[in-house]
């Protein structure tokens, strides 16, 4: 069991939530409300990132003492949105909120994952028709190690996981959310995830 803190409440956070709790870990998670972010965060072992991308890079730098020490997952996309509310544009051309973050913070090892996909498929991959991928990117390997085991706890095969490398592989995965509003508009909001095929 390990004892985790999410940060954001929302559907991907929410969704998480649930299943790690499930799988058996200690889950906290913190909404909106001045200072639960601190809080759980304080306690928890792993932190997960599930707070909107556009103003995580704000609000995690702001828990730079208490997330001293703790593996940070990011799964968040930051974007800039269309008029239709879908992702437009990236944030950070030429970087990554992982990136940002890492800089942000660098005595918290933090680690990209689950974010090349829509929110059911990081907790229930097996629903998809075809086998999906899901990668890692970050600079410590024991932090990788440790959200491995959490992506097996969600389902995840360990074939199905992807270490990309280093920190700065992130912008190339973060990119991947240029595609969701076009699948959606031709697809329609149906799970599905990025697949590499060999």
């Amino acid at each position: 069991m390990t004892t985790i803190a999410v940060l954001g409440n929302g559907r991907v956070g929410g969704n998480l939530a649930d299943a790690l709790t499930r799988a058996g870990h200690q889950v906290t998670v913190a909404g909106r409300a001045p200072g639960t972010a601190a809080a759980a965060a304080r306690t928890a072992r792993i932190v997960i990132n599930a707070t909107p991308g556009d103003s995580s890079l704000e609000r995690l730098a702001a828990l730079r003492d208490e997330l001293r020490g703790k593996i940070l997952v990011d799964v968040s996309n930051a974007t800039v949105d269309g008029p239709d509310g879908l992702p437009a544009d990236l944030l950070y051309p030429g970087s990554s909120l992982a990136e940002q973050l890492q800089e942000a913070l660098p005595e918290t090892p933090v680690v990209k994952t689950l974010n090349t996909m829509l929110f059911p498929v990081m907790t229930a991959p097996a629903m998809l028709t075809q086998t999906p991928s899901v990668f890692l990117s970050g600079e410590d390997p024991q932090a990788k190690q440790a959200v491995r085991e959490l992506l097996v706890d969600l389902g995840w095969r360990e074939g199905w996981i992807t270490d990309l490398g280093g920190i700065r592989t992130a912008r190339a995965t973060e990119a991947a959310i240029l595609f969701v509003p076009h699948v959606i508009r031709s697809r329609g909001f149906a799970p599905f995830a990025i697949s590499v095929a060999v």
